[in-house]
């Protein structure tokens, strides 16, 4: 019954800014912890940005103070606000959230930092 479903990649100039979307079936905050990962080619999925349930938001140190992790309750909805992009931010972004022990996943949506 949990589905998580990104949206908002695409492509984008160095310096540009970007927000992804995750819409899920339940509100973010009924999750123990949602996050956004990402997985360039050829590289491990790494954490991005986590915000605990009623905690405080953690980050990457490749991607703190340009990126931002948020929620909306009433929407179903988290955020990833991504501020002065760089090309080695390429990736495809996943939105992840634990509840009841289960980690769950979206599909991914591509973002692409290039000129």
């Amino acid at each position: 019954q949990v589905q998580l479903e990104e949206s908002g990649g695409g492509v984008v100039q160095p310096g540009g800014s970007l927000r992804l979307s995750c819409a899920a079936s339940r509100r973010p905050s009924s999750f123990f912890a949602m996050a956004w990962y990402r997985q360039a080619p050829g590289k491990e999925r790494d954490l991005v940005a986590a915000l605990p349930r009623g905690g405080l938001a953690t980050y990457a140190d490749s991607v703190k103070g340009r990126y931002t992790i948020s929620r909306d309750n009433a929407k179903n909805t988290l955020y990833l606000q991504m501020n002065s992009l760089r090309p080695e931010d390429t990736a495809v972004y996943y939105c992840n959230g634990h509840y009841l022990g289960v980690q769950y996943w979206g599909k991914g949506t591509l973002v692409t930092v290039s000129s």
